[in-house]
């Protein structure tokens, strides 16, 4: 496999509670139902706060997105902070409590039309200058290069991890190929 994206988050557990507990906040709002449910269940299979397990999810949706932006290079990113679909990036733990990304229907159609593009190479374009962002853009010609060469019937894998210690939540994704 080919590691195309990489995205890694860090959220500070106290400072994120607080903004769960803020009234008027939106930020229980950018979870799924499924996800709270699990938090919920998890802090009192843990005896912990229900925030601990919130915040690793968070990071868990931060570090995704970073990889969906590092897998897409120089194309142009499908969403914007203010439009992207939170809700639908669901970080759930599946029966043996190993975590897991779900794609929602309208992020998932979104996601495989970015793959399906960038195994063509249809968005992404080659850098002709030796400027101060050379290597990074060396880096980015030859990720599209390396999907190209992807078979069609392939799709993208994504690995995510999660841990939390005392006040710190962090989540590590990868997206890879065949």
């Amino acid at each position: 496999m080919n590691t195309c994206g990489l995205g890694h988050d860090v959220v500070d557990v106290a400072a994120f509670a607080e903004q769960l507990a803020e009234p008027g906040s939106r930020m229980r709002a950018l979870f799924s139902v499924r996800e709270v449910r699990q938090a919920s269940d998890r802090a009192r299979q843990k005896n912990d706060g229900e925030a601990v397990h919130l915040a690793a999810k968070w990071a868990g949706k931060e570090a995704f997105l970073k990889a969906w932006c590092d897998y897409l290079g120089d194309a142009p990113y499908p969403f914007t902070l203010d439009n992207f679909p939170w809700p639908e990036i669901e970080i759930l733990d599946d029966s043996r409590g190993v975590p897991h990304v779900s794609l929602g229907k309208g992020a998932a159609s979104v996601f495989q039309t970015d793959y399906a593009n960038s195994a063509a190479g249809a968005r992404y374009s080659s850098a002709s200058d030796n400027g101060p962002y050379a290597v990074m853009q060396e880096r980015r010609n030859a990720r599209s290069a390396q999907r190209s060469t992807i078979g069609a019937g392939s799709m993208p894998h994504i690995h995510i991890s999660l841990s939390h210690d005392g006040s710190i939540a962090s989540a590590v994704v990868t997206i890879s190929v065949e």
